[in-house]
């Protein structure tokens, strides 16, 4: 029957700074290896990648996993297709998700295979674990099969009663024995942790889904696999493979430690926000806490689920030829660019349309002509009224003066509050007040009309406040303008990261005077669509 759980509900950081607090555990879905990655997939990893670098910054130690999911029927009929052996296609794919995460700047702390000794032999231990709890038996499935899913489907879960919903492919109907998860035992516990711990699957609206489905009723679930061998054995019955969606599911645990450092286990573990695409949320909130209830382990404290980024309003697909690669748009428009604009423009939570068209106006109104005009003429007007030298620090106690500190109060304060509730648009909303405010006070200012009249020590005052304003967002926009941010730091002629400078340090009057400041180059050059 189903375990206990640990109920966590004081989120809260420790009190005591001085002892070292739990690391902040985040990670992604392992993704598929049948074919190489796609904007889906960075788009989930940048995601755990831009809340990593905001912990970092704001002074929590992180632990930030993703990898690769490399077993399964998907997976066989990929590399059977390639004419190679299962393990010989993981092996040629696996370095393209390392390509790409190094091109978008991925700050992962781990990697994790699902070919890997560390995680295959805990995958064992664990699942004959719920075989010793009375958690499994046998029997036989009977049934529709998705193999790009990995999942056994309802005919409800279909279109027009044969098509896959996610893939829009026909399913295939299988019959053969599996060794079968109790998960219908765990629905009570299941509906006291969505009780308990409404933070448990976020958005709301998922939490919602996932309740409604489990106070349908549940079924119980294949654990093992019996027509193909390319898996993790079941260690009492080695003619069957463990399903791939259990086999993966694991990872979380594997990579953190289970069953093999206890030490880093409990320093890790229970992760503080798992990320996954919103089809994938049934396995990650209803199969995964049940689990874990049943080996006695607690479940994570938070399974986020993002939409679906949709192109001309459909879910992105090489079938459906609107597949897009992430070296597409980072060619043309930089890493920056596309991080931003992903976050900028769509709602994470909900499904967004994305376009080379809407790209190229967020790049050019907002990083463009917004940010990187700021950056250019600050510059060239320190360079022409002050030598290129930061002025003195000065307050300008002027009324705009006080709306420039009052609006980067107010960016600390939003940003702070958006990325906190993962709420990544309001979180850039609130950054681009900083921009915004600094443009209207130069406006207001007009430091040429000031050099005019020959108050040149009003004009200084006023330069310093925008390279002081400058430096401020170098440091709050690190963590989705990472390259952007270093190079108006170097252009500032600060040392050291803006990211190392922690949101303690960007109080106003922390710039300091007496460097040398250098125009550098544009930071976003001027992009042209092809018109074809």
């Amino acid at each position: 029957m189903a375990a206990g759980y640990l109920v966590v509900t004081n989120l809260a950081r420790p009190a005591n700074r001085l002892t070292m607090p739990k690391l902040f555990y985040i990670t992604t879905p392992i993704y598929y290896v049948n074919d190489v990655p796609h904007l889906g997939h960075a788009y989930t990893t940048l995601a755990a990648d831009t809340l990593a670098r905001w912990k970092r910054l704001h002074g929590d130690p992180v632990y930030f996993l993703t990898g690769t999911d490399e077993h399964g029927q998907n997976v066989l009929r990929a590399a059977e297709a390639a004419g190679v052996s299962g393990q010989e296609w993981v092996d040629s794919i696996v370095p393209r998700y390392h390509e790409v995460w190094d091109q978008l700047d991925i700050t992962n702390d781990d990697f994790i295979r699902t070919t890997e000794t560390r995680h295959t032999d805990r995958v064992q231990e664990f699942v004959q674990d719920l075989m010793d709890n009375g958690a499994i038996y046998s029997g036989t499935y009977a049934g529709l099969y998705c193999v790009s899913c990995e999942e056994f489907k309802e005919e409800s879960d279909l279109v027009d009663g044969r098509l896959c919903a996610v893939h829009e492919k026909p399913v295939e109907f299988v019959e053969e024995e599996n060794w079968f998860f109790k998960l219908s035992a765990y629905a009570d516990d299941l509906l006291r942790l969505y009780e308990e711990r409404p933070e448990f699957v976020r958005p709301e609206v998922r939490l919602n889904e996932v309740r409604s489905f489990v106070e349908g009723g549940l079924k119980d679930v294949s654990l093992s696999r019996s027509s193909f061998d390319w898996g993790i054995e079941v260690p009492w019955d080695p003619s069957h493979v463990i399903y791939v969606w259990i086999d993966a599911l694991l990872n979380y645990i594997t990579a953190a430690g289970y069953g093999a450092d206890e030490a880093k286990f409990k320093e890790l573990w229970p992760a503080d926000v798992q990320f996954v695409g919103k089809d994938i949320l049934r396995f990650h909130a209803v199969i995964w806490p049940a689990m874990l209830i049943a080996a006695g382990v607690e479940p994570p404290k938070t399974v986020w689920a993002h939409g679906w980024l949709l192109v001309g309003g459909k879910k992105m697909s090489k079938t459906a030829l609107t597949g897009i690669h992430p070296d597409d748009l980072v060619s043309v428009f930089g890493r920056d660019a596309l991080r931003y604009y992903l976050f900028r423009e769509v709602s994470f939570g909900h499904d967004g349309n994305i376009s080379w068209e809407s790209m190229h106006e967020r790049y050019t109104t907002d990083l463009a002509n917004e940010l990187g005009n700021l950056v250019n003429r600050t510059l060239n007007m320190v360079g022409t009224y002050c030598d290129g030298i930061v002025p003195e620090a000065a307050e300008d106690t002027s009324p705009e003066g006080s709306r420039l500190v009052a609006d980067r109060h107010a960016a600390i304060a939003g940003v702070t509050e958006g990325m906190e509730a993962i709420d990544f648009r309001r979180a850039l909303e609130d950054l681009w007040m900083l921009v915004r405010s600094a443009n209207r006070y130069v406006a207001e200012r007009a430091p040429w009309t000031l050099a005019k009249e020959g108050k040149d020590r009003e004009v200084a005052r006023v330069l310093y406040q925008l390279v002081d304003a400058l430096r401020a967002f170098a440091v709050l926009g690190c963590f989705v303008l990472p390259d952007t941010c270093r190079g108006i730091w170097e252009r500032l002629g600060l040392d050291g990261e803006p990211q190392h400078v922690g949101l303690d340090g960007i109080a106003p009057g922390a710039m300091p005077s007496g460097g040398a400041v250098s125009k550098g180059e544009v930071l976003f050059p001027r992009v042209e669509l092809d018109a074809g």
